[in-house]
């Protein structure tokens, strides 16, 4: 006779990751210069919804 297993459950995934960030915790903006507010490159900072966790928050 064929015993039954119980049934597994789905492991989690872990904490849902930051929408802003994307799980990351970093966050990349455009640099501007000069009068004419030309967009010269992107800079990174530290996500401000997560503050550099990745974790989202409620």
């Amino acid at each position: 006779m064929i015993a039954m297993g119980a049934s597994k459950t789905p492991a989690t995934a872990g904490p849902a990751k930051c929408p802003t960030c994307k799980g990351s915790g970093e966050v990349s903006r455009a640099v501007y210069v000069g009068r004419k507010r030309r967009a010269v490159g992107q800079q990174t900072g530290i996500c401000l919804t997560c503050l550099g966790s990745g974790e989202a928050t409620d």
